[in-house]
């Protein structure tokens, strides 16, 4: 929730926070993945990361000042304009031909790319292209749940069990027939229940309401 304080936006704080976690994940993701980081020994960048997932998310979302963000972040002015004014085609590009570059280049990639990759994750994540890892972990997590809680619904259990692993947000329905057409939900069929949705969905919590609202419709 975005609070409107005169002619400014203040921060909802567990709102930004929720933001900056889903573009953080995001910008992983297009670094190639933790383990990627790993392998080329930069898991040193994942603080800059954060601080120019909270720089764009603040710009973007809030329309905060140069200097507002670099008070908040804890970075000067000159860096929160360099991450603001960060290039995502560039940074990307510096990103996969990493194994080109050397070791200091390496080392200031971090400060120059950091802008750049969080400006194309904020963008992916606002067409809610959100990270796989964290909604393979939602997923996980929501079925865990389901199951423990004894669920009234054993179909969003089963639902979320077929579509492990599946790619969001879901645009079209024969992504999901292919996931679902093996399986009945409360007396229809999986392929007649994917068909029936209405797409695009983005993520797993967002395809268990459409299910339910499709099977309420039916009743």
């Amino acid at each position: 929730m975005i609070i409107l304080s005169g002619n400014e936006l203040t921060i909802d704080e567990k709102g930004l926070e929720r933001l900056v976690e889903r573009v953080f994940f995001k910008a992983i993701d297009l670094l190639g993945g933790l383990k990627q980081l790993a392998e080329y020994r930069t898991l040193t960048w994942l603080p800059s990361l954060a601080r120019a997932a909270f720089a764009v998310v603040l710009r973007e979302e809030y329309l905060k000042s140069e200097d507002d963000i670099a008070e908040y972040v804890g970075l000067t002015r000159n860096t929160v304009r360099n991450i603001l004014r960060a290039d995502p085609d560039a940074a990307m590009y510096k990103i996969q031909h990493i194994d080109e570059l050397s070791a200091e280049e390496k080392r200031e990639l971090k400060v120059h790319t950091a802008g750049g990759v969080a400006k194309l994750a904020y963008k992916l994540v606002k067409e809610g292209q959100d990270s796989q890892t964290m909604l393979d972990f939602c997923h996980q997590m929501a079925g865990e749940a389901l199951k423990a809680a004894n669920c009234e619904s054993p179909w969003a259990y089963q639902v979320l069990k077929y579509t492990k692993g599946i790619d969001y947000p879901i645009v079209e329905a024969k992504v999901l027939v292919q996931r679902l057409q093996n399986i009945t939900i409360k007396g229809h069929s999986g392929q007649e229940v994917a068909e029936g949705l209405a797409y695009p969905i983005k993520t797993p919590a967002a395809l268990l309401h459409e299910i339910k609202e499709y099977l309420e419709a039916k009743m």
